[in-house]
């Protein structure tokens, strides 16, 4: 394991709550930053805990207060919440309660068939093991990662129920369900009494399943939504303008969600018609993408990954800018149509 390069001397940037408005989730009480900080790369146990230190106080400083883990989140499993927790404990602790730290369950995360779904039994599991690595007393929200066609679903519902009620965390969440099974799993929490409070969908110009049906669902409930993978794993950045650079995420082979395959020059073509817009509204194609997505009225905020300080400097300059004329949302529309 890293040894961490420990920073008492970590006090938090005063000014951190002026960049930008926080937007209420839903209907609930809470209100979230317009970006959030993913840990899903970069924050694992063969990653420097130093430079992830960094781009966690870096985070807070510019007013970002919701840092989002799952269990599997790695490599290896587990590991980028035992780094989250290694940070509290050394830096951020005293900002706990200034913090929404959310985490989740559902895919594959140890042997064994009790060690992947949406039973009681791995929910429950995997958030006291969760809590255990981040060294947290309570997450403010716990997930249901994907739906278990194996499971039902009102097991998985009372299971987030009970998560809740015995102060594991203050609110639920679901992730990745469709717009049917959302609307069942926010029946099912109503009747319960721990209504849900959020969804983490994939949403980006070119992955836009939300727009069909579930945000309609979304805003007749009145839950907020957190969106991930918003720079569709970095194709909506300058990197791909050129075509598939060597090293880049689209250049490995283990990829799932952006390879080679995926990259076609149509679609670079789309991208750099895109980049063109971004230039005349004095934004990077990053910078619109994220401010495109949050353009959305059914979303509540965006998670961002980062590798680097500067790249959460980056994202955080899109809020900048978050104005669209009908004229631009057209030409957007037509390119990636």
């Amino acid at each position: 394991m890293l040894k961490h390069d420990p920073n008492p001397l970590y006090v938090a940037n005063p000014q951190r709550y002026h960049n930008f408005d926080y937007r209420r989730c839903g209907k609930s009480g809470v209100k979230l930053p317009p970006l959030a900080l993913g840990l899903w790369q970069n924050f694992g146990g063969v990653d420097s805990l130093q430079n992830a230190t960094n781009m966690l106080h870096k985070a807070f400083d510019l007013g970002i207060t919701h840092f989002d883990l799952a269990n599997n989140y790695g490599p290896p499993f587990g590991s980028a919440e035992s780094t989250f927790g290694q940070v509290m404990a050394t830096s951020l602790k005293p900002y706990r309660d200034e913090l929404l730290i959310s985490s989740k369950a559902g895919y594959d995360m140890w042997a064994g068939p009790y060690g992947i779904g949406g039973s009681r039994k791995y929910l429950v599991s995997s958030c006291d093991q969760s809590l255990k690595r981040t060294g947290l007393e309570y997450f403010d929200i716990f997930y249901s990662h994907c739906m278990d066609p194996e499971t039902p679903l009102e097991e998985t519902m009372q299971a987030l129920d009970y998560i809740v009620r015995s102060g594991r965390a203050l609110y639920v969440g679901i992730s990745n369900y469709s717009p049917e099974q959302t609307s069942k799993a926010i029946a099912i929490l109503k009747d319960l009494g721990t209504p849900l409070l959020i969804h983490q969908p994939r949403y980006n110009m070119f992955d836009r399943w939300i727009e069909d049906g579930l945000c309609d669902v979304l805003l007749k409930e009145g839950v907020g939504s957190v969106v991930f993978s918003p720079l569709a794993q970095g194709f909506l950045t300058d990197k791909y303008l050129g075509g598939i650079p060597q090293g880049s995420r689209a250049s490995r082979s283990e990829q799932i969600y952006l390879n080679a395959e995926h990259i076609t020059q149509e679609k670079i073509a789309k991208v750099q018609k895109l980049n063109e817009i971004a230039k005349q509204r004095g934004q990077s194609l990053a910078q619109m993408a994220l401010a495109w997505v949050l353009n959305n009225p059914a979303v509540t905020s965006s998670i961002i990954g980062a590798s680097k300080v500067s790249q959460i400097e980056d994202c955080v300059k899109a809020l900048d800018n978050l104005e669209f004329s009908q004229d631009e949302l057209s030409q957007i529309r037509k390119i990636i149509e």
